[in-house]
């Protein structure tokens, strides 16, 4: 292996124009670690392994268990030809020193609709999956008994926390040792197929396993992804951080039987038929048009879902399933001329139905209640809270946010930024009714310029069972308010310094979308189009990050 050649296949860089944001900003990059045992590199050869001539590692493969002891997994477009699997590939030895050993791979488990090729784009690339039998090693040892086996799991869903590990070949990654990238999972949209987003998976992790479990004593895990699918399984558009697997469904583990049972060129029939396709959220192509997002339990389930308003008009509801996901949406208005002229929106509970109505500020000033959005849909008047002919007040209604400040039940109450930076907050806001007012910000005594407040959201993010204030400022800076009431806005807490990544804070809205009880997930559309989820935000700092929807 000293004399290894690299097979010359085109390096993908870095994109140095990658922005500073979100699915940049955020991402991982995979890390140099000793490697597990159960997974290594495959070597092709021309001659006998021990005399001929290795070339560079091109791809990556872990010990599957299986009854002979004997099997590997790797990337359908990686199987093929004659190959050597070398476990916890160490590139400071030779072949014959190596720790675990080598194996020749005597037999190759593809299915046979899936054509040779690494770049293939079609959705037959969904099966880019390939199983290999292993001879004993010189010794006489199969490598299961040597190394440990992996286990294999069917892809739990689309949006998972996993491990990818795999080796990156010598000409991308000079330190040619494994790598590992903790990773949050989504569909790709258009194939039966998950992603995930890490900087540094370079050529040669094609085959390399996506784990959900590792135990590190033993060196081995639960498998339930590996790279390959769309394009080889990556670096697609010139970027090297998108990386991809198939999703380990009926037609991955029908072949893991036949391997298994060293069944050999089954005939699957000539065509493929994917299986029904994950829901998706779409790109960040059509989401840089979203011009207004609301968050509330729209449908009664006790949790929410959220409503986006697009600039040509068209209004969708997307529906939540409670642990972070989005799972179908519903179009509430097709495109149209109205509903562009919606400047602000927010919802609450202000019917008292236990579900949330959608209040609407139009461009005229006007003021109108949706109830019950998710039975009653939109294509009805609404109960007109202002009317634009008597008052001209409510045109000057920047932002809203409907919450729970002061009622004890529903969330009835409702915050006002005004364009001179008044702040006002209504309590037993109801149909036809704004309730009580309460001035929270005098514009000519604060000293804080509330008409830099560039978006206001409202949730439980301090945890006390009344809803804070949250705040974006036009200089990045994100704070809270919390114990915002009838007596004041309550004390602020820094959430994010000034800033200019949050500058691109474009739409934000807060809901209760993973089941704890609380609206404190916070969603946030960048101005890139990209829509991340901050899971269980308090009131002093971001929760988890989930990427929802990545950049245009």
């Amino acid at each position: 292996m000293a004399s290894a050649v690299d097979p010359a296949k085109r390096k993908v860089t870095p994109n140095a124009n990658v922005r500073q944001r979100g699915l940049a900003a955020s991402m991982p990059t995979a890390e140099h670690f000793l490697g597990m045992k159960s997974v290594g590199t495959l070597f092709s050869y021309d001659k006998d392994p021990t005399t001929g001539e290795m070339q560079a590692h091109e791809c990556t493969a872990s010990v599957v268990e299986s009854p002979g002891h004997n099997l590997i997994l790797t990337a359908g477009h990686c199987a093929g030809g004659k190959a050597v699997f070398v476990p916890w590939y160490r590139t400071e030895y030779p072949l014959d020193k190596q720790e675990y050993g080598f194996y020749r791979v005597g037999h190759w488990f593809v299915d046979n609709r899936y054509p040779a090729g690494h770049q293939i784009k079609s959705k037959v690339s969904d099966l880019d999956f390939a199983f290999g039998s292993l001879a004993v090693s010189p010794s006489g040892k199969n490598a299961q008994d040597v190394v440990g086996a992996n286990t294999l799991a069917r892809t739990p869903g689309y949006n998972n926390n996993l491990t990818m590990v795999g080796y990156p070949k010598a000409a991308y990654d000079s330190e040619d040792h494994a790598v590992r990238c903790p990773v949050q999972t989504r569909a790709l949209s258009g194939f039966y197929q998950i992603q995930a987003l890490c900087r540094g998976m370079y050529g040669g992790v094609s085959g390399g396993p996506w784990f959900s479990k590792i135990d590190t004593a033993s060196g081995t895990g639960v498998i339930v992804g590996s790279v390959g699918g769309y394009n080889g399984g990556g670096n697609d558009a010139n970027v090297d951080y998108i990386t991809y697997s198939p999703v380990h469904g009926d037609w991955f583990f029908r072949l893991y039987e036949e391997a298994k049972a060293d069944q050999q060129k089954i005939n699957h029939g000539s065509s493929y038929d994917q299986p029904p396709l994950p829901y998706s959220l779409g790109g960040g192509d059509t989401w840089q048009h979203a011009q207004l997002m609301a968050s509330g339990d729209f449908n009664g389930k006790g949790r929410s879902d959220m409503i986006v308003v697009w600039t040509d008009g068209e209004v969708t509801l997307y529906n939540s399933d409670g642990q972070g996901n989005f799972t179908s949406e519903r179009q509430l208005m097709a495109k149209n001329t109205t509903w562009p002229h919606a400047e602000t929106i927010t919802a609450g509970d202000f019917t008292g139905s236990n579900q949330a109505d959608l209040l609407v500020r139009w461009s005229d000033g006007e003021v109108t209640l949706y109830g019950d959005v998710g039975s009653n849909g939109l294509n009805w008047a609404g109960t007109q809270m202002a009317d634009p002919n008597k008052t001209h007040l409510w045109k000057y209604a920047t932002q809203i946010a409907a919450g729970r400040f002061n009622a004890q039940q529903y969330a009835t109450d409702l915050i006002v930024r005004w364009s001179d930076g008044e702040v006002t907050l209504y309590t037993n806001v109801s149909a036809g009714s704004f309730g009580q007012e309460y001035q929270l910000v005098d514009p000519d005594k604060s000293n804080h310029s509330w008409k830099d407040a560039n978006l206001l959201t409202a949730g439980e993010f301090s945890g006390n069972q009344k809803w804070d204030l949250m705040v974006q400022w036009a200089n990045g800076e994100l704070d809270s308010y919390v114990g915002t009431g009838t007596s004041g806005l309550g004390s602020a807490s820094r959430v994010q310094d000034a800033n200019s990544t949050w500058t691109h804070n474009t739409v934000m809205t807060a809901g209760n979308f993973t089941g704890n009880g609380r609206t404190d997930d916070l969603v946030v559309r960048w101005s890139d189009g990209e829509t991340t989820m901050y899971i269980d935000t308090t009131a002093n700092h971001l929760g988890t990050e989930e990427n929802l929807v990545p950049a245009a």
